[in-house]
């Protein structure tokens, strides 16, 4: 079982990879996004600070950033865990592990408040705009650019040739760069074709749905915006 995995080149795609061999799949390595900090940490003065990623964590510590008197959230637990690998204390986790599910559970608590938002250039404007809505006072601090890779598109020519048996999309941009790919390869309408016979897996409602707002039909989102979960309910799927 030919499984593609788009995530960054470094640990994140070693343990992807790992993982779906200890699944009896055979992992495709296709890093479709790489980091490109910006060198900007959060603001130091805000009442409340967002982090909505791993990396973003690691970026704004090796910044020297710390969170001082802040409320400090994270939009999901392996955000969560690298605050509290950085020595951070973690105030508030969403139960949903979204943009949405954040503003959810912060909309009745920053009326009046200053919210720093530190993530990528990527980042939805669902959070932003709710905490607007919710009388807070946003400011938005880019800490990385998210680009794809030279030479991305193996698992598109492997979709095209009808050997890709599933596809493990985990964020909206890497449904983007792949069909950005595979349309550089000059292969897009048989790459899609090639993605109708496969498991497509998104791991979780926005990814969903950017997937189907370019035409791709989605089997598998997992409970949890969690990629393991993503990765065996995709293997079960098949």
């Amino acid at each position: 079982m030919n499984v593609a995995v788009f995530r960054p080149d470094d640990e994140r795609l070693a343990e992807a990879v790992a993982l779906l061999e200890s699944l009896g799949a055979t992992p495709v390595p296709d890093p479709m996004l790489a980091v490109e900090p910006t060198g900007a940490a959060p603001r130091s003065d805000a009442d409340f600070t967002l982090l909505t990623s791993k990396t973003g964590v690691e970026l704004a510590a090796s910044e020297g950033w710390a969170p001082g008197d802040t409320v400090l959230c994270a939009i999901g637990e392996a955000t969560a865990e690298a605050c509290r690998d950085a020595g951070w204390t973690v105030d508030r986790v969403p139960e949903e592990y979204t943009s949405s599910g954040l503003v959810a559970a912060l909309s009745e608590d920053v009326a009046g408040a200053r919210v720093e938002v530190a993530r990528s250039d990527h980042g939805s404007a669902e959070l932003t705009d709710g905490l607007n809505d919710a009388g807070a006072f946003v400011h938005e601090t880019v800490l990385y650019e998210l680009v794809r890779p030279a030479g991305a598109g193996e698992s598109a020519e492997l979709a095209a040739d009808g050997d890709l048996d599933a596809a493990l999309f985990s964020s909206s941009l890497t449904v983007e760069h792949w069909l950005d790919a595979a349309r550089e390869h000059g292969i897009e309408a048989a790459a899609r074709d090639g993605l109708r016979s496969a498991v497509i897996g998104c791991i979780g409602p926005p990814t969903r749905e950017t997937a189907e707002s370019h035409g791709i039909d989605v089997d598998v989102v997992p409970k949890d915006a969690d990629f393991e979960q993503l990765a065996r309910a995709a293997v079960e799927e098949r």
